[in-house]
């Protein structure tokens, strides 16, 4: 397996590899230049320069993280290999072996370089399996076709079905918005799309002195340790304490008091609905008037057919008419009522008073009216009422997707960015949300997006240093305030969690990095399954992934009770799609899984490794776990 890139994504992806799934890892990383890149008078940019001298002490020295033990103390039997070399061209990747790769990950955050890096892979090695780290997702779409029918062209007896040869391309930012935005938001179920199949995860709060409902698809029990402000809630040093992914009925029974994650429904996925292009050009009219206005222009429409009316009663006259010439005398266009009768002349002189009440109303309507249509392409203000919003800090490329998720929900948000060029701002403003630009650091910002009547925080800039403050501000204005983090640093993100939950133990936290929630998709996506989406349950993950029953002995010709495995992978719903009969979930414990079934399963990522191991590792033995750092030429 080969990764190529240099943040958080790729050495998390190599470090999966390794430790979770025991492969050989080679890890391509642009030269490191003599001196540091990032000057050292940037602010806000530590963290991320911390991990970039972790990870050169780590190529240096040839020891560190990449080789650490997995977290069971199972020693992984695969090789990591960090090769440098200054871009990803022919001579880095044939030096890195793409040759004779099964799998390359193009994870650089640029775009256009993984492009180049995927057409040059694939003329070199038609066979090699390809995942793309694309942001576009509609380019990415076409990418897949084009690299596939490449090799296609190069080889033509190449089978994609039989010798793995496939194109994949994720975006890490959309495979972790889902739990950024499940976590802000309490009761919003958690949604994975398995073909034709929609998987529903929710949370279930606890009952105090009973255990979760045994008749659910428990997929996974929360930790025990939600009051303890020295437990490590969530993370692999919880114990048993910590949550319990894939459990089977006899510790659900004895789970009391905890909270659960079950699987509350699984329907058809009806056909997706084409998007309403008109709607994001649509003048808003509706907005044209003010409810005041409404009220004012009810109020001279009243008073209008009252005259009307009170006319029509006192002179005889039909009511048309008499409507009529109350609107000549509002508008003051009609004769005098000379020698007309007194009831005539007193409505002619009330009807000159209504239309000297209803000229600064009509003025009014036309100047409102004006603003509203010169504003229809600036960004909204915050209303002064709003309340029960979420406060979604940072429009860069996770906030505009948490963003548009959020939005499909009709969860009302409030924006801050202090970069009025950022790429979320126009979808901000298309989806017309409300947004503060401005330093969130700064005094008077988070007010202006009434934090004080919000009911969650999302903290999603590029910056630790930034969400930290953010929350500790926040949470100063609103102790109770449900707070999540996006940090780049595990440990540092632990550190932080349990200090905010000892400091405001009532308060709802939750810190969460785009890296770890999508790290999992891309290991899956490498060893040539088809995950279908990543459920984050606390700080763990649970993978979602359609096989087929024929090509795994420890599915095929078992029940569906044999076939689970605790805390490891559980068959939940069967898909019709793989040639087999019948698509459904719940399906009965003595259920046959048949050679032509295609099921959906669920599995922790240790668990997923097992259960689709390559076949013909064993036989080639297990090499050296050594970490080998070679200098490529620049």
């Amino acid at each position: 397996m080969i990764v190529c890139g240099d943040d958080a994504l790729s050495h998390r992806l190599a470090r999966e590899l390794h430790e979770v799934y025991a492969e050989q890892v080679t890890l391509l990383v642009p030269t490191l230049p003599d001196a540091p890149r990032t000057p050292a008078g940037r602010t806000g940019r530590a963290l991320a320069l911390f991990g970039r001298v972790t990870a050169a002490v780590t190529r240096t020295s040839g020891t560190g993280a990449t080789s650490a033990t997995p977290g069971d103390g199972a020693e992984p039997s695969g090789t990591l290999r960090v090769v440098e070399s200054a871009e990803a061209d022919d001579r880095a990747l044939t030096d890195a072996g793409v040759e004779r790769a099964a799998a390359l990950a193009l994870v650089h955050e640029d775009d256009e370089t993984n492009i180049r890096a995927a057409l040059t892979a694939r003329r070199l090695n038609p066979r090699l399996r390809l995942v793309i780290r694309l942001y576009n997702r509609k380019l990415g779409q076409h990418l897949e076709t084009l690299l596939d029918q490449a090799a296609a062209v190069a080889e033509p007896g190449l089978d994609p079905e039989k010798l793995d040869a496939a194109t994949t391309v994720l975006s890490d930012v959309d495979t972790a918005a889902p739990g950024l935005a499940a976590a802000a938001v309490a009761g919003t179920s958690k949604v994975v799309q398995a073909g034709g199949l929609l998987l529903h995860a929710v949370d279930r709060p606890p009952v105090a002195g009973q255990a979760p409902d045994p008749g659910l698809c428990t997929l996974a029990l929360l930790s025990a340790t939600a009051g303890d402000p020295a437990g490590c809630e969530g993370s692999e040093r919880s114990g048993d304490a910590g949550p319990r992914l894939l459990p089977d009925d006899r510790t659900v029974a004895a789970a009391t008091g905890r909270a659960a994650v079950t699987l509350e429904a699984v329907t058809p996925a009806g056909p997706a609905l084409p998007a309403a292009r008109l709607a994001a050009s649509a003048l808003p009219v509706a907005s044209l008037f003010s409810r005041r206005l409404r009220w004012s222009l009810a109020g001279a429409f009243g008073a209008v057919l009252a005259l009307a009316l009170a006319s029509t009663f006192t002179t005889g006259d039909h009511p048309l008419h008499a409507a009529y010439l109350t609107l000549l005398d509002i508008f003051a266009i009609g004769d005098p009522a000379v020698g007309e009768p007194t009831g005539r002349q007193v409505l002619q002189i009330l009807a000159g008073f209504v239309g000297l009440l209803l000229l600064p109303v009509i003025v009014a309507a036309l100047l409102e009216g004006l603003g509203t249509f010169r504003t229809a392409t600036a960004l909204r203000r915050p209303p002064r009422g709003l309340s029960g919003h979420v406060v979604l800090l940072g429009l860069g490329k996770v906030g505009t997707r948490v963003l548009a998720r959020l939005r499909r929900l009709n969860i009302p948000v409030v924006c801050v960015e202090s970069d009025p060029e950022a790429r979320g701002v126009a979808v901000a403003r298309r989806l017309r949300v409300p947004t503060v630009i401005g330093d969130v650091t700064e005094e008077g910002v988070l007010e202006a997006a009434r934090i004080h009547r919000a009911h969650a925080l999302l903290a999603l800039t590029s910056v630790d240093i930034t969400n930290l403050e953010a929350a500790l501000s926040a949470r100063a204005v609103t102790p109770d305030l449900r707070v999540v983090l996006r940090l780049y640093d595990d440990d540092f993100a632990t550190a932080v969690f349990r200090t905010l939950r000892t400091a405001h133990p009532r308060a709802l936290t939750r810190s969460r990095s785009v890296s770890h929630l999508a790290a999992p998709a891309f290991a899956g996506a490498m060893m040539g399954r088809q995950v279908l989406g990543a459920v984050p349950v606390e700080r763990r993950v649970l993978l979602f992934a359609a096989v087929d029953v024929a090509d795994h002995p420890l599915l095929d010709g078992r029940t569906v009770a044999e076939a689970f495995r605790p805390g490891a992978w559980r068959v939940i719903a069967l898909d019709g799609r793989g040639g087999g009969s019948g698509q459904g979930w719940r399906l009965r414990p003595e259920r046959l899984l048949a050679a032509g079934d295609r099921v959906v399963v669920a599995a922790t990522r240790r668990g997923l490794a097992e259960l689709l191991v390559r076949g013909g590792r064993d036989a080639h033995g297990a090499p050296d776990n050594s970490v080998r750092t070679e200098r490529g030429r620049p």
